[in-house]
């Protein structure tokens, strides 16, 4: 989307010669020649970047640079002055201008000016989201699970994330994952940082989630002060993430459906209507058809989200996943409380693995989190588990396939360690024993993951003695 700049100049053949220059360069342009008209014009285009004259008929350029800043800080300003004095250049940085040019101006070194105040800006952005967010390659190393389902769901998530698929709907129980995979998505989708802004739409009242995603214009209502953009134009180029999608309301579902279609919105109290280029995933546990039948949701929103469709399958449909799930967990925890507890021992496992999950991922992260805070100093005892899972007398344990040729068409019970062992070799043999890739798609760091190989050396391989 080209970026717009707003010229604020009293003198029409300036206003005309900067709109050719820029707009040679791919910039779009408004202007305007007053003070008054120029705030105006700045509320109403939401511009990118301003020129700002310093002498306008009817007010100080210095005036309109405050007001400017008070409605939206992030907005670069330069100022354009024939009298290049000193103190006026210092009075104009100090109320937030990004640079100050003389006229006569050279154009190059302008259009150099304007180029490098963008960039800054953009930097400041990226800047922010890194602060926010991890990278693609540190949520792609918290899935884990060689589970068949969950091998389809890695793919998918690469195939998505390196298609143009603007629309996604993510379908699983209550903390199964789906906010993982909407990052892990987005992350697969850029190689350079872009925005990922995410909001619950269960968590906030329609009111409020309205000027959340759109943003508002000073004046909308009676707390809108300054004007703020919303989630939607802030993840412009980025995605944007709306988890409990069932939760918002049929009114705010036509809304979005407008911007689904036409890649425009408009802000709360605005009257331009805005482009945008935003990746848009949704995610809910609801059955969205019933809802369309009780009238809670719009058939036509519903099929728009659904372009691409993903489902996360329950922990309870891939038990074979919980013992490297809570192998990750207690490495995880073990570095961040500062712990040395041992993976758990067989009858831990079993335990954990006959019990269904109904908080899936998360449930079983919080189980171990709260074993390792309170009771586990050594190792994860049985008796560190909730009663209802000590008690749980649930699904038969699965077995594992074994990674030896021999044993190909043979399953057996395993203990933890032996699942790491067959893992990880499976792992390496896939990656055609490239330990730094190995390690990442296991979820460890390459030193654990060779300290691991020592260790098996030293102790003989189950599949052998079967």
């Amino acid at each position: 989307m080209p970026k717009t700049i707003l010229i604020i100049d009293d003198e029409k053949t300036i206003r005309w010669s900067l709109g050719e220059a820029l707009g040679a360069s791919g910039y779009e342009t408004v202007d305007a020649e007053t003070a008054s008209s120029g705030v105006a014009r700045f509320r109403e285009a939401s511009p990118d970047l301003v020129l700002l004259d310093m002498k306008l008929p009817d007010g100080s350029g210095l005036d309109v640079l405050r007001t400017l800043k008070s409605e939206d800080p992030s907005v670069p300003v330069i100022m354009m002055t024939a009298y290049a004095e000193v103190e006026t250049a210092v009075d104009a940085m100090k109320s937030g201008a990004y640079d100050f040019v003389a006229k006569p101006y050279s154009a190059e070194k302008l259009r150099v000016t304007i180029a490098n105040a963008l960039e800054t800006q953009r930097l400041k952005g990226e800047i922010a989201y890194l602060h926010s967010s991890s990278t693609g390659t540190a949520f792609f190393k918290q899935f884990i699970g060689r589970s068949p389902a969950m091998v389809e769901i890695f793919e998918k998530i690469r195939k998505i994330g390196q298609s143009k698929a603007n629309t996604i709907l993510i379908t699983g129980e209550s903390g199964s994952g789906k906010e993982l995979v909407a990052r892990a998505i987005h992350a697969c989708s850029h190689e350079d940082p872009r925005p990922f802004m995410e909001i619950n739409c269960a968590s906030v009242p329609e009111t409020l989630l309205e000027s959340e995603l759109f943003g508002y214009e000073k004046g909308a209502f009676t707390d809108a002060k300054t004007r703020k953009k919303g989630l939607v134009e802030l993840a412009e180029g980025g995605t944007l993430f709306l988890d409990e999608i069932g939760e918002m309301g049929v009114t705010l579902q036509s809304r979005l459906l407008r911007v689904l279609e036409n890649k425009t919105f408009r802000r709360v109290g605005g009257v331009k209507d805005m482009t945008v280029n935003t990746r848009i995933i949704s995610a809910t546990n609801r059955d969205l058809q019933q809802a369309i039948k009780d009238k809670s949701f719009r058939e036509d929103l519903y099929y728009r989200l659904k372009v691409i469709p993903l489902h996360i399958p329950p922990l309870r449909e891939r038990r074979e996943d919980v013992p490297l799930l809570v192998g990750h967990f207690v490495e995880r925890f073990n570095r961040e409380l500062g712990k040395q507890v041992e993976l758990p021992a067989a009858d831990v496992i079993e335990r954990l693995v006959r019990y269904d999950w109904p908080g899936n991922v998360r449930e079983l992260r919080n189980v171990i989190e709260r074993a390792m805070l309170l009771e586990a100093q050594e190792k994860l005892l049985v008796s560190h588990l909730p009663p209802e899972i000590r008690g749980h007398v649930g699904t038969e344990i699965p077995t594992v396939r074994s990674a030896s040729a021999s044993m190909a068409e043979t399953f057996f019970p395993m203990t933890l360690r032996d699942v790491e062992r067959v893992q990880i070799e499976r792992t390496l043999e896939q990656t055609n024993g490239n330990k730094s890739r190995a390690a990442a798609i296991l979820g460890i760091s390459r030193q654990t993951l060779r300290e691991k190989l020592k260790s098996f050396q030293k102790a003989p391989n189950p599949a052998a003695e079967a």
